[in-house]
This record gives C-alpha cells, sequence and structure tokens, in this order.
C-alpha cells in the first residue's frame, strides 16, 4: 500500500474504470432494476461486515452513535437506494452516453441544495457553471427526443437519480462530521439495501428467479464500482485535491460510452457529444470555482 500512496494516480484510474464499468454491468443484469441495484447494496453490506464487526473500535462508535445522526445516515441510505433505483432504470430506456453524462450533473443539484437547505450562497461564476450544465443537459434531452419517447424518460429518470444522489451527499456531508468514513458508509448501506428491498417487494417482485446474472452483476457492481470505484475516490482524498477527485469522475461518461460503443453498438449522435461536452465543462468550471473559494 506504500507504493499506491506515493502513486496515488495509479488508484484514481483504477477508481475511474470501476465507476465507469458501473452502467455496462447494469446492461447485462436480466433482472428488474430495484433487484439489481437490491443485489449491489447486499453484497456491500456482506462485504463490509467483518471490517465493521470485527474491530472493537468501530462496533463501539456503531453502537455509540446518536437517534439524530442515526435518523441522518437513515435519510442519506433511502436517497442513495432512490439513487440507484432511477439510475439502474434509466439504462433500460436511453443510452449509456446519455444517462451517465446526465447524473454526472450531481455536483449542479448539490450546488442548489446547499443554498437552500445549508444557508449557502452562490456567486455568478457559480450561477454561470450551473446554466452551462443545465443547457448541456438540455441539448442530450433533445437529442434523445428524436430517437423516440424511451429515451426521453430514460434521461428524466438519470436527472431524478442525479437529484437523488445529491440529496445523500448533502446529508453525508452532515453526518460525516461525527463518524468515521467506514461507520456511516455501512450504516448508509444498510439503510439503502433495506429500501431497495422494500420497493422490490412493493413492484410485486422477487429477490430470486432471474438466473445467476441479477446475482453476479450486483457482486460485480459492488466488488468493482463500490469498493474498487467510490471508496478509492474517499480514499485519494487523503492524497489528493477534493477538486481534482472529484473532476476525475467526470472521466466516467467518456469510458462508459466507449465501452458502451463497443459492447453494444450505442454510437453517440452529434447533438448527443455535443450536450455531454456542454454539460462536462459546465461542472468543471463549477469544481474550479469550488475550489477557488475554498469549499
Amino acid at each position: 500500500m506504500k507504493y499506491m500512496e506515493r502513486h496515488p494516480m495509479i488508484m484514481i484510474a483504477i477508481g475511474i474504470m470501476g465507476i465507469s464499468l458501473s452502467a455496462i454491468f447494469v446492461k447485462y443484469s436480466q433482472a428488474p432494476s430495484a433487484v439489481t441495484a437490491a443485489y449491489r447494496l447486499l453484497w456491500t453490506v456482506l462485504l463490509m461486515s467483518p471490517v465493521v464487526w470485527g474491530y472493537g473500535e468501530r462496533r463501539r462508535e456503531l453502537f455509540g452513535i446518536s437517534k439524530g445522526t442515526a435518523a441522518l445516515c437513515g435519510c442519506s441510505g433511502i436517497f442513495l437506494a432512490l439513487h440507484f433505483f432511477t439510475w439502474f432504470e434509466s439504462l433500460n430506456h436511453t443510452t449509456v452516453a446519455s444517462s451517465t453524462t446526465i447524473v454526472c450533473t450531481e455536483v449542479i443539484w448539490v450546488a442548489f441544495g446547499y443554498c437552500l437547505f445549508l444557508r449557502g450562497r452562490l456567486t455568478k461564476k457559480a450561477v454561470t457553471a450551473i446554466a452551462v450544465t443545465l443547457a448541456g443537459s438540455l441539448l442530450v434531452a433533445y437529442s434523445d427526443s428524436g430517437v423516440g419517447e424511451g429515451h426521453l424518460y430514460g434521461d428524466m429518470l438519470a436527472l431524478l437519480a442525479a437529484v437523488f444522489v445529491a440529496c445523500y451527499t448533502l446529508m453525508g456531508q452532515v453526518a460525516r462530521t461525527t463518524l468515521t468514513t467506514t461507520v456511516y458508509t455501512y450504516i448508509v448501506y444498510l439503510f439503502s439495501a433495506a429500501t431497495l428491498v422494500f420497493l422490490v417487494v412493493l413492484q410485486g417482485y422477487s429477490l430470486t428467479g432471474y438466473g445467476a446474472s441479477g446475482a453476479v452483476v450486483g457482486l460485480l457492481l459492488s466488488v468493482f464500482s463500490t469498493i474498487l470505484g467510490h471508496s478509492i475516490f474517499s480514499w485519494c482524498l487523503k492524497f489528493l485535491s477534493p477538486a481534482f477527485v472529484s473532476a476525475s469522475k467526470l472521466c466516467e461518461p467518456v469510458v462508459a460510452a466507449v465501452f458502451a460503443a463497443a459492447l453494444f453498438g450505442e454510437i453517440p449522435a452529434l447533438l448527443q457529444l455535443i450536450g455531454g461536452a456542454v454539460i462536462i465543462s459546465g461542472v468543471i468550471f463549477y469544481s474550479r470555482v469550488e475550489m477557488a473559494e475554498g469549499r
């Protein structure tokens, strides 16, 4: 691990690959979206349990959290579940390129939530970045509307998924002030898994009966996209700036689109490419504004 600490860019590359494979894995699942998402979180909780329960310090932290913090973590987990549910479903209706690019607008919705709920303020540059990003989303939606209503519906689900994950992020900023990352994520994943199982039951589905694809895809998502993806980015924050780590995640739509083109023949239209480029430019610009403001 010492070698990785001296070369954190290797971990960034692994993290980008991990999150980029997420949309690709989902495409291979034959189970409903809620079932696939439930498998992902159940596997993640199962894999994290020995790390949490096997150490006395983490067990004490887990049992020592206040009711208010536990409730906040629970709400955060519910929003994370809704994010996975809507995003996975969007991939059944629109292209990988459109869906992953629109989901990247998360940082913009975090900015809105920061102003509305945490009494933050947006500068003119930040507002400009948000306007540019939303304009790019409209271009992607307009491009997909010509393909069919299904694609536009998928784009709307992806946008909703971005809003849900922004809520998860905002709540996490508050909850993690008193908890370690491991314990916080474990509690969130527990609530998220429970919520997704509830959604499966609510829709009248079963967790079994879809062959091995649902469980296998869920395991792959847990290992590559969660543990070797998002968890690695959290680790990289110890060695690289938050702005750089956030910006590196914007490689996901590009890498995912390349995989989708090779595996599924999903070739983005010109307007779709332009809209994606505008979205990514807006998010990068906003990330730089945040870094300049020291947020």
